[in-house]
Order: structure tokens, then C-alpha cells, then sequence
């Protein structure tokens, strides 16, 4: 009874450190001022309306989370992610994003918007952007990467063994 009960408690302290995965580090969040959030979501194309940022002609909404305010490409100076949401303006996704970055002048610009769920892999490419998979419904999802001029389709990632064949 002894050795059973040794062996029962070694498993369950051999499972705790098996299932013990470390924290990974949040992004930084930054807070974003009034102005700036009114001026990202004014270049980003949306309008004001009954307190809430609308777009797709008022069908859907747009917001800012604290964990959207971020460096994405590591040079020092957050970009903002603006998530839109509705199904009107993205079907079954049902979301979309919009990457927007600080100008020189101190205005805002659209670096990068597409629909899908954003998440932003380790893997980067030019100037430090990160490879972006577009997550929504489905097993296969495409993944984009910065090239200098613009995100492209990279590669798919599957979900299921050959969710991606014949893509």
C-alpha cells in the first residue's frame, strides 16, 4: 500500500511539473491618449456615433483593447491594432483588423488592415514585422509576412493533417 501510494504521489508531482508551462511575457501595454485614439480611428476610416467607432456604413464596430497598443516590429514606437467586428463587413469571420502606425509628422496611418483574427507568430520578416496568421473559421489559415512593401501570403498553417492540401 505504501509503494502505491509513493508511486500515486510521484505521479501527480511528475504531471504538475509536465503540465507546469512557463509564462509567456504579455506585449507591453501602453495606454492610448483620446486624441490619438480619435485620430487612429479617423485615418483608419471609421466615425463617431453614439459612442461607439462604426464602420461598414454603421453595420459594424471598431475598438482599441489595451493589448492591441504595442511595439509590433521592435523599433521603440507602438503601433495600434484596431479590431473590427461584425458580420456584415466579414461574413463568418466575423472580424478583421487594421495595423496602424505613427506618421513622422505625428499623424496616423494604415500600415497593414485584412480580415481575419490576427496572431502575430514569433517568425519575422522585413524590418522586424511579425508573420501574422489569419485566424477564423476553418483548419487551414493563411500566414503573411512583411516583405518591404507590404504583407503576402507566406504560407498556410493546418489545424488538422491535410487541412491545407490542394491550397
Amino acid at each position: 500500500m505504501r509503494t502505491i501510494g509513493l508511486l500515486a504521489g510521484s505521479l501527480v508531482a511528475g504531471a504538475m511539473a509536465v503540465c507546469a508551462v512557463p509564462a509567456v511575457a504579455a506585449p507591453a501595454q501602453q495606454a492610448v491618449s483620446a486624441a490619438d485614439r480619435t485620430a487612429v480611428m479617423r485615418a483608419a476610416g471609421f466615425v463617431s456615433k453614439g459612442g461607439k467607432w462604426l464602420g461598414g456604413d454603421g453595420n459594424c464596430e471598431a475598438m482599441i483593447e489595451p493589448q492591441d497598443v504595442r511595439d509590433l516590429n521592435g523599433d521603440g514606437t507602438a503601433e495600434i491594432i484596431i479590431t473590427e467586428t461584425g458580420t456584415f463587413c466579414y461574413g463568418a469571420t466575423g472580424q478583421g483588423f487594421y495595423i496602424m502606425q505613427k506618421t513622422p509628422a505625428g499623424g496616423w496611418k494604415t500600415f497593414f488592415e485584412s480580415q481575419g483574427i490576427p496572431n502575430f507568430q514569433a517568425t519575422k520578416g522585413v524590418g522586424g514585422w511579425p508573420d501574422i496568421e489569419l485566424g477564423g473559421p476553418g483548419f487551414c489559415f493563411p500566414v503573411v509576412r512583411y516583405n518591404g512593401r507590404d504583407y503576402a501570403k507566406f504560407r498556410n498553417k493546418a489545424y488538422q493533417p491535410g487541412a491545407c492540401a490542394g491550397r
